[in-house]
């Protein structure tokens, strides 16, 4: 007798499991391979949710109602122009299962953030990838005619994870004249706080019907345990992200959390601009040893490798006990943390020719 079982998805069956940065518990290693704010919370938002913490017994807001106005106040927009999830990653989840159906296109460059083709799968659609050129930008042109009839998202990661890289607003504004107005361009800006020059995102909001803008606090306002992020779409879209989304999802918590955290703007600001300086410092040093490195506008460096010289690479940190995070086929990515834990990075990579480069 044949014994059935429930089985999965084959789509699931052949994803590959998201590979977070490695963990330690230790103190004295230093954790670079996940993008986390290196600073914990600012005192007025640890006492927020303290505070908020005396209603765990509450389910939260479903409609965030005022994380909602405090953001459209901050980028004069409005609240019904506002969704929120956990995380970017979860506003990008519904985004896709908001606009994909089985056999829809989605179209975006790589390497970019890792989670993009899964999500595209799971929403049934098929990615389209486009290699990045040779500054490790997006290749908008080339992107752009890799639109087809079954497109419905464009994703453009700026600044790029991994590497770093942003899209000036020109070629943005060119890019949306050459893509049809029912694709949808999502910039997804995770890290945008941390950029030394301004892609005008929310201009080409307000003047592309298109166009969605994809944020987070898991970054520069170092809340990622907290998943909280927000996309500024337009109403229509943005009412069917908020019905996609997993209701309670984002915690009473996290939505307290995130308003007190733009609330302290001055604070938040110091601290991103710390993380810049020491960029500057890093990629200088970096740069004067002889390595080739881009000018990354978020909080973190990359460097192009081959897989020999990559797993050579990540084998000294590890011997250094620095954690980062090396992408087969790509390099390695390094997340910026304070001076001592960055001088650290620095001694490892004294010189490319102790890797044979």
């Amino acid at each position: 007798m044949t014994t059935l079982a429930p089985s999965l998805r084959a789509t699931l069956t052949q994803l590959p499991d998201y590979v977070p940065g490695r963990r330690a518990s230790e103190p004295h290693i230093a954790r670079l391979a996940s993008n986390e704010s290196h600073y914990g919370p600012l005192p007025s938002v640890r006492e927020v949710v303290l505070a908020a913490s005396e209603q765990l017994n509450r389910y939260p807001d479903n409609s965030a109602g005022d994380l909602r106005r405090r953001i459209a106040t901050q980028f004069g927009v409005n609240a019904d122009e506002i969704a929120v999830g956990t995380g970017s990653i979860g506003v990008l989840q519904q985004i896709l299962a908001a606009m994909c159906d089985a056999g829809d296109e989605v179209v975006f460059a790589w390497r970019s953030f890792e989670a993009y083709p899964t999500l595209t799968a799971l929403a049934g659609a098929s990615a389209i990838r486009v290699p990045l050129g040779a500054d490790e930008g997006h290749v908008l042109p080339a992107m752009a005619a890799a639109v087809t009839d079954r497109t419905r998202v464009v994703l453009i990661c700026s600044p790029n994870n991994p590497t770093g890289t942003r899209v000036p607003t020109e070629d943005l504004e060119r890019f949306l004249d050459a893509v049809p107005a029912r694709v949808l361009v999502v910039v997804d800006e995770a890290y945008t706080e941390f950029a030394d020059f301004g892609t005008d995102s929310i201009s080409l909001f307000r003047s592309h019907p298109n166009v969605a803008l994809l944020r987070t606090f898991s970054k520069a306002y170092g809340l990622a345990g907290l998943r909280v992020g927000y996309a500024i779409a337009h109403s229509e879209l943005a009412a069917g992200l908020r019905r996609a989304a997993l209701p309670f999802g984002v915690s009473a918590l996290a939505q307290r959390a995130a308003i007190a955290s733009l609330d302290a703007e001055e604070e938040i600001e110091a601290r991103v601009a710390a993380v810049v300086a020491e960029r500057r410092r890093i990629i200088d040093r970096l740069r004067g040893a002889g390595w080739s490195i881009t000018e990354s506008q978020a909080n973190f460096v990359w460097l192009r490798l081959d897989d020999s010289h990559r797993e050579r690479i990540v084998a000294a940190f590890d011997a250094q006990d620095v954690i980062v995070r090396g992408y087969a086929g790509d390099g390695v990515r390094i997340t910026l943390a304070d001076p001592a834990t960055n001088d650290r990075v620095l001694a490892v990579l004294a010189t490319p020719t102790a890797f044979g480069l």
